[in-house]
């Protein structure tokens, strides 16, 4: 019988790297360490997921390393391509600060650029949102940028100098999945830069479809964090999000609201 990890690096096979600001990466799941009931199940969780990328809120956690309770202290950055967030920014001076220091206290120069204009929904403030991109990138940050499901938006991000824009397939920590998957789609059709969908997938069939869109990459927290067993959850996911992957990258079959033989119908034995 052959190994669930052989069956998914033979899967990976048949796909090219993700790269994202020039640089490569095997799995299209990026995942965050929030909510996790203990340090130990949130590694274990990302292990399990096959995620490279890592996401940190640098303005809620302690950056200090050597703090055995801090999760820095259990993420290893060999092991781990860790992504200063600016979760919990109201402004663009709040996000270009937190960005200012994640750099400065050893992270890369890549961030994920979150600005939120709404305590209630936590959806993204456009305005602030450009703001900070431009004053990041040049700056040389490699920003990634959460924002909204809109196509102008996204465009005038990747005009400011975003390696990558992350439209929510729904409002953070939901669980709704891709709400709006035309305008997902349209932004992955305009867009040069990759497209990651972040916040709003719950379950497995939500990563999944959202991958059909042919979206870049996923990245998720609160559907692996607030699961029953965060772990079994993550390995749904990154088998999900695998499917997803190679069923857009095959091409589906032809939706059609009638039956259509699968057998021949022609030359039948009477």
């Amino acid at each position: 019988m052959t190994p669930p990890s052989a069956t998914l690096a033979a899967a990976a096979a048949l796909d090219r790297p993700l790269v994202i600001g020039g640089v490569e990466f095997t799995s299209r799941l990026i995942v965050g360490t929030g909510k996790y009931k203990t340090n130990q199940v949130m590694v274990d969780a990302i292990r399990a997921s096959g995620a490279e990328m890592v996401t940190v809120a640098v303005r809620r956690v302690d950056l200090d390393r050597t703090k055995e309770e801090a999760i820095l202290h259990h993420l290893d950055p060999s092991e781990f391509f860790l992504l200063a967030n600016t979760a919990g920014c109201y402004t663009a001076e709040d996000a270009i600060r937190y960005a200012r220091l994640a750099r400065a206290a050893g992270f890369n120069e890549f961030v994920k650029l979150e600005v939120i204009g709404d305590e209630t929904t936590l959806l993204p403030d456009v305005h602030a949102t450009l703001e900070a991109a431009r004053t990041l990138a040049g700056e040389g940050f490699k920003v990634m940028a959460y924002t909204n499901d809109d196509l102008i938006t996204a465009l005038r991000l990747e005009d400011a100098g975003c390696v990558a824009v992350m439209p929510l397939a729904s409002p953070i920590g939901s669980g709704l999945g891709v709400v709006n998957p035309y305008f997902i789609r349209e932004i992955k059709r305009r867009l040069e830069v990759p497209v990651i969908v972040d916040a709003g997938v719950g379950t497995a069939s939500d990563a999944c479809v959202t991958m059909e869109q042919g979206v870049d990459g996923v990245l998720m927290n609160t559907a692996l964090a607030a699961a029953d067993d965060p772990v079994r959850m993550s390995h749904a996911m990154r088998h999900a999000v695998l499917a997803g992957r190679l069923a857009f990258l095959a091409g589906r079959m032809p939706a059609r609201e009638i039956a259509v033989p699968s057998s021949p119908t022609r030359g039948m034995l009477d």
